[in-house]
């Protein structure tokens, strides 16, 4: 078991930035990748950004250029950086793992944590 804590939503103007972390506790042995998704009102989750234990990273297209995604093993936390943010980018963000190998792999999910960016 994992338990992901999310912290740093909240709200902001256009053009600012905000950082959220997430903290994982529990059986961290086994993550693999940590990352962040988000789900605005009437939209599907999206990827935000991703990043595997080796410290490669993904980007979702509405981060690129815009978000740093970044991980400290140690502490089992990742953050995300998001800077310029824009009214689009409005939307509960959750924390995401996956964890554990072959058939006993699983996601993980945060309680989200939401992010206003007015106009």
């Amino acid at each position: 078991q994992v338990q992901l804590v999310e912290s740093g939503g909240g709200l902001v103007q256009a053009g600012g930035s905000l950082r959220l972390s997430c903290a994982a506790s529990g059986d961290t042995f086994s993550i693999r990748t940590m990352g962040w998704y988000r789900q605005g009102a009437g939209k599907q989750r999206e990827l935000v950004a991703e990043i595997y234990s080796r410290g490669t990273t993904d980007y979702g297209d509405s981060a690129k250029g815009r978000f740093t995604i970044s991980r400290d093993n140690g502490k089992n936390t990742v953050y995300l950086q998001m800077n310029s943010l824009k009214p689009e980018d409005t939307a509960v963000y959750y924390c995401h793992t996956e964890w554990g190998f072959g058939h006993e792999a699983r996601d993980y999910w945060g309680q989200g944590t939401q992010v206003t960016v007015s106009s």
